[in-house]
């Protein structure tokens, strides 16, 4: 083993790769994620949905550029904790399907997080649109 193949997987943990292949294969990664959590959970879809309506509607809405990517920002943070929140399900459920305190707690924590997140789109194209 050559020493800055060593090296990485001293400080890392684990071997793998480095520089530009790194950075390829952990894309093909997240896309192989995106593409399992659009066919797995109804709600990425809902939420793809949601952000395509928002684009549409970011193109026709009078706002500033500030106003449209902070509007649109909010709305790929929705996309972006259900992201998560699915990752939190899958792996709970992989763990077991018997009902467990702390499996409900993880996944109610979860979807907390997603409620929190559509609570502040929400406001946020409110805040924008009305006052």
């Amino acid at each position: 083993m050559n020493k800055d193949k060593q090296k990485t997987e001293t400080v890392s943990g684990k071997p793998g790769n480095t520089g530009i292949q790194r950075v390829l294969k952990a894309s093909i990664y997240s896309l192989q994620g995106l593409k399992a959590a659009v066919k797995h959970e109804a709600a990425v879809r809902q939420e793809l949905a949601l952000l395509i309506v928002a684009v549409l509607l970011l193109c026709w809405l009078d706002v500033s550029q500030i106003e449209r990517i902070v509007m649109l920002g909010t709305v790929v943070l929705v996309l972006i904790v259900e992201l998560i929140n699915s990752a939190i399900e899958a792996v709970v459920d992989r763990i077991g399907v018997e009902r467990h305190e702390l499996s409900g707690r993880a996944k109610d924590i979860g979807s907390a997080a997603v409620f929190v997140a559509l609570l502040f789109a929400a406001f946020t194209w409110s805040y924008i649109l009305f006052f």
